[in-house]
């Protein structure tokens, strides 16, 4: 099996950088990307944070597509709750007519923010994450030249294919749904270091065929760093442990932890523990140890393809980290 590598961009704000400068990067990197011969190439949606400048994934995914021409464009995700299921469908048959068998749909239900972030994107009222499921299944019927409400109102434009629908999850609820929708299912494993062999295992084996797929679908996304040396890959987790701590505890990010900052930090014995625990949730090494510890989680996953998430500082090392990794594995350059 020839095991297909990924790449999920959270458009980080790295120190003495600024917004633009982020969405320079996320450029850059997605034609190096394509360059390097990674599979496909997602952006994700986060609302309301100085940190992570991605509050739009659709309109990024409009925006690299058109400066790159072979590689799979997508989110991941969209987080439906907020958003008509029917207007989401307009936006990605859009983006499917401009680039044609090159687009994924990415969808989840997180609230891609603090509980305020939902109130703010339905005009100050609670959103309703509960129709969810019936949301994604107007969404397939949209995307597929359906009228799911029998309003004789159809998804437009009507071209000769649809963007690649995924259900994104880092839980076993989110897996059994896109099992029952038949959809191909991505575990965000990088949110959650736990559980999520077990809940892709649970949607092969109740996957119900449909007219998407006749065959289960399922893949990895996972926090990566990968250096030269194992030290210099250590050094530069140390940010990403601490970014990912200050989240977890509320605090307020003006961007990605500055070295300094690392250094200085109060860290307490639960802080330890947590980032203990945290590392669950990445692959860490020299190239050797990334590619080994990739394969073992491709293999607990039964996955075909492993999505990796690289976030460090400065970007020349997240640019190095991708390039280690494609060279690991031998990746077909496309050029």
């Amino acid at each position: 099996m020839t095991l297909k590598l990924s790449i999920l961009d959270q458009t980080p704000v790295l120190n003495g950088t600024n917004v633009n400068e982020a969405f320079e990067h996320t450029t850059l990197l997605a034609k190096e990307a394509e360059r390097l011969g990674y599979h496909r190439f997602w952006v994700s949606e986060h609302h309301s944070t100085r940190s992570l400048a991605g509050s739009a994934p659709e309109i990024l995914v409009a925006h690299l597509a058109a400066h790159t021409s072979e590689m799979r464009i997508g989110t991941g995700g969209i987080m439906l709750p907020h958003y008509s299921a029917y207007k989401v469908a307009e936006m990605f048959r859009v983006l499917e007519a401009l680039h044609p068998g090159r687009i994924d749909l990415g969808i989840g239900r997180a609230p891609g923010g603090m509980p305020n972030v939902g109130r703010a994107l339905h005009d100050g009222n609670h959103r309703d994450a509960s129709r969810y499921p019936e949301q994604v299944q107007a969404l397939i019927a949209y995307l597929r030249g359906q009228d799911p409400y029998e309003m004789n109102v159809y998804a437009t434009p009507l071209s000769e294919t649809m963007p690649e629908i995924w259900l994104l999850g880092s839980s076993g609820s989110s897996a059994m749904l896109a099992s029952q929708m038949g959809t191909p299912f991505m575990f965000a494993h990088f949110i959650n270091g736990n559980g999520g062999q077990q809940a892709t295992k649970a949607y092969r084996q109740q996957f119900q065929p449909s007219q998407l797929n006749q065959e289960p679908k399922a893949t990895v996304s996972v926090f990566t760093i990968c250096a030269e040396t194992e030290q210099e890959a250590e050094e530069l987790a140390k940010g990403l442990d601490l970014a990912i701590l200050k989240g977890e505890k509320g605090e307020e990010r003006s961007g990605f932890p500055t070295l300094d900052e690392v250094k200085s930090y109060p860290y307490t014995f639960f802080d330890e523990a947590r980032i203990k625990e945290n590392r669950k949730r990445m692959i860490i090494g020299n190239q050797e140890q990334v590619k080994e510890q990739i394969l073992q989680l491709s293999e607990e996953y039964e996955a075909n393809e492993v999505m990796v998430n690289t976030i460090s500082d400065p970007f020349e090392t997240r640019v190095k980290s991708y390039q280690l990794i494609a060279e690991a594995f031998d990746l077909q350059k496309r050029f």
